[in-house]
């Protein structure tokens, strides 16, 4: 199966974008040396953004400081509004960041448009509104208690989803009255230049928000170790996480964390099974599998395990590999070779510890250019083994079965991570009580929608803080007792 390499489909503004935005300008950076940036269906390259450096930092980080006193002292109507524009640039851009994030990441257009693009588009706009509104103070004596913008913020975002990870650490910290240096991930960054397009246009004040790009060794540890740096947001992997705990600790500066996760999906006996595989298998291969809370353990009672199997393998089997940009596509490549690299040895060291393939797998057909795998779908997967433990990030779901209900929540809660989940049942209260005990930040009950007003984080190694809504604001924000 062989691939033609589709239009390039970039906007022309996007092939040599070799600056920084600091202090509100479009300005050299301190070093002339670049990073690529490649089409992962197609492993040619697409376009060019500079490899920042600390000096670059140290820049920004003064740009927002600098920023800091008046932006904090905005009124809430004054920083909603900026916010709107905001919102109202970007969605005039909305067919160039879709195109953009299909290009740079491999997502599927349908997906980049409604998922990729649509859901950041929504938090922003969510936050237009949290921002308008009045502080939350409280009285508690003779205290008032009130809350205050933690400062400057340094937002390291990762490139699964270039646009929404971004958005759910920039409104929230500007709707408190944060400024912010950001960091994109050097494999999509480009979808953060039309972001800071939409920034000079909305006109916020410069030195409110700043873009430096560069590798995470280099730009991301200079920003988490920054020592005017207030509170370090990142979502990544856990051991990233650890190491910007680590920098941050030495000045005990605050760290927002929204890590790793290998969320269950508890189909109990009585579940419409049909429903809850498809809905199941949809969630695990969202994004080619390059999703934190997708859920890549399927729980099964025995009784109902072989007809689970068979309706797995029918849904997996409708999922089209292929060009990104054709609408008949399903799943587009992983975002680089060095990911399909390790999905790849997932899948090897599954086959070797003993799990039985249902579908996929290191044989399965995939085209010939760009960083694809196949959907693989493993049963009879020990609890206890990597593929169970571990985050595989690709198209690679775990198939396990149970015996009871306490069974299932123990496996469930197996896992050093605690992000996602999911329970099925026909009879809402039972799942209301598993979910209860599912020992993770959010839990579907029969594949309710996403809340992009609900707290999202994580339990355990998956992360500390809450992104979105009220409680992703409180995270930008210090506590405050005045005495009377």
């Amino acid at each position: 199966m062989d691939l033609a390499a589709p239009p390039s489909q970039l906007p022309d503004s996007l092939r040599l974008r070799h600056h920084l935005h600091v202090g509100g300008e479009w300005t050299s950076p301190a070093r002339t040396d670049l990073i690529d940036v490649e089409n992962p269906s197609t492993g040619e390259r697409v376009g060019q953004v500079p490899a920042g450096t600390p000096a670059d930092v140290d820049r920004a980080v003064a740009a927002a400081r600098a920023a800091f006193p008046a932006w904090s002292a905005a009124t809430p109507a004054e920083r909603s509004a900026h916010l709107d524009r905001l919102h109202t640039a970007l969605t005039t851009r909305a067919d160039d960041l879709a195109r953009t994030i299909t290009v740079e990441l491999g997502a599927p257009l349908k997906l980049a448009t409604r998922v990729q693009v649509g859901l950041p588009l929504t938090v922003l706009r969510d936050h237009v509104a949290l921002a308008a509104q009045a502080p939350v103070e409280e009285s508690i004596g003779n205290s008032l208690v009130v809350r205050e913008p933690i400062g400057v913020v340094g937002a390291i975002t990762p490139w699964n989803y270039p646009l929404h990870q971004v958005m759910a650490k920039l409104a929230p910290a500007l709707a408190a009255g944060c400024t912010v240096v950001l960091k994109p991930s050097e494999l999509t960054p480009l979808t953060a230049y039309l972001l800071f397009d939409a920034v000079a246009e909305a006109g916020l004040p410069p030195g409110v928000l700043n873009l430096v790009p560069g590798t995470g060794p280099v730009v991301g540890e200079a920003l988490a170790g920054h020592p005017d740096v207030d509170l370090v947001s990142f979502t990544g992997s856990t051991a990233t996480g650890a190491r910007i705990m680590r920098a941050a600790a030495d000045r005990i500066a605050r760290v927002a964390l929204e890590l790793g996760g290998k969320s269950a999906n508890v189909i109990l006996p009585d579940a419409d099974l049909a429903t809850a595989v498809k809905v199941g298998v949809g969630n695990a291969l969202l994004n080619s599998g390059q999703t934190c809370t997708a859920w890549t353990r399927m729980l099964v009672h025995r009784d109902r395990y072989d007809e689970a199997l068979h309706l797995i393998a029918t849904a997996v089997a409708g999922y089209r590999l292929g060009d990104p940009f054709d609408p008949a596509t399903r799943l587009g490549p992983l975002v680089s070779a060095a990911q399909a690299e390790r999905v790849r040895g997932h899948i090897d060291r599954a086959l070797a510890d003993g799990a039985r393939l249902v579908v996929g797998g290191p044989d399965a057909p995939v085209p010939t250019r760009g960083h694809f795998v196949a959907p693989t779908v493993f049963a009879d997967v020990h609890p206890d083994s990597a593929l169970a433990q571990e985050e595989v990030f690709g198209p690679v779901l775990a198939v396990i079965p149970f015996a009871d209900t306490d069974e299932a929540v123990a496996i469930a809660n197996n896992s050093k991570y605690g992000l996602a989940g999911a329970v099925w049942s026909a009879d809402t209260d039972a799942a209301l009580a598993v979910a209860r005990r599912l020992r993770t930040g959010a839990v579907d009950i029969n594949g309710a929608p996403f809340n992009p007003l609900a707290p999202f984080g994580g339990y355990k190694q998956s992360g500390l803080g809450r992104e979105l809504g009220v409680h992703g604001l409180a995270e930008f924000c210090e506590l405050k007792a005045i005495q009377r």
